[in-house]
C-alpha cells in the first residue's frame, strides 16, 4: 500500500504543479489581455479625438465657404468657369505640343504643278488683304469662298473694297479722304 500511496502522492504533486503552470500561463494571459485592452482602448480614444477635429474642421470650413459665397456673388459660376479655363488651356497647350511635334517632323516636297491647299490659299488671302491699303478684286478671277472672305474682311477692318468685272477697264485708283476720316475711291477707266 505503502507504493501505491506515494505514487498517488507522486502523481497529485504532479497533478498540482501542472495546475500551477497552468494558472501561471493563464495569469500571464489575462495581463496580456489587460494591457492589450488598455492599448486598444487608448487608441479608440485618439481615434475618436482625431473624428472630433477633423468633424469640427469640416464643419468651420462649411461655414466659412457658405459665408464666402454669400459676401462674392457668382462665386460658384466663377470657380466652375475657372475649372473650364484650366481645361481649356490644357487642351490649347496639348494641341500646342501635337503641333509643334508635327513641324518638326520633315515635311514632303510639293509638285511645282499642285496647287496649295484651301487652308494655305486661306493664310495667305489673309495676310495679302492685311497689307493691302485698297482691295480691288475681279469677281469673274475669285472663287466663291474668296469672295465672301474678301468681302468680310474688308467689312471687319474698314478697309476700301472694289469690285470690277474687267481689271483692264480700270487705269487709275485713287483713295481721297474725306473731311470726317471717310475715304472715297475714284477710278479713272481707260478708254
Amino acid at each position: 500500500m505503502q507504493v501505491a500511496d506515494d505514487q498517488l502522492l507522486h502523481e497529485y504533486a504532479a497533478l498540482l504543479r501542472a495546475h500551477g503552470e497552468a494558472q501561471a500561463r493563464c495569469s500571464e494571459l489575462i495581463r496580456a489581455q489587460a494591457l492589450e485592452i488598455a492599448r486598444l482602448e487608448a487608441q479608440a480614444m485618439r481615434l475618436r479625438a482625431e473624428v472630433v477635429k477633423r468633424d469640427t474642421a469640416l464643419a468651420l470650413a462649411k461655414e466659412d465657404r457658405a459665408a464666402l459665397e454669400l459676401a462674392v456673388p457668382g462665386l460658384p459660376k466663377r470657380v466652375a468657369l475657372a475649372r473650364q479655363v484650366e481645361a481649356l488651356q490644357a487642351r490649347v497647350r496639348e494641341l500646342m505640343d501635337q503641333l509643334q511635334r508635327r513641324e518638326r517632323q520633315p515635311q514632303p516636297a510639293v509638285a511645282p504643278d499642285r496647287l496649295p491647299s484651301p487652308a494655305a490659299e486661306l493664310g495667305n488671302l489673309e495676310a495679302d488683304l492685311a497689307a493691302a491699303d485698297l482691295v480691288i478684286c475681279q469677281t469673274g478671277c475669285m472663287s466663291h469662298g474668296a469672295y465672301w472672305r474678301v468681302q468680310d474682311h474688308c467689312k471687319r477692318t474698314g478697309k476700301a473694297c472694289v469690285l470690277v468685272e474687267n481689271a483692264a477697264a480700270l487705269h487709275i485708283v485713287r483713295i481721297q479722304r474725306g473731311g470726317e476720316g471717310e475715304a472715297a475711291l475714284v477710278a479713272s477707266q481707260q478708254e
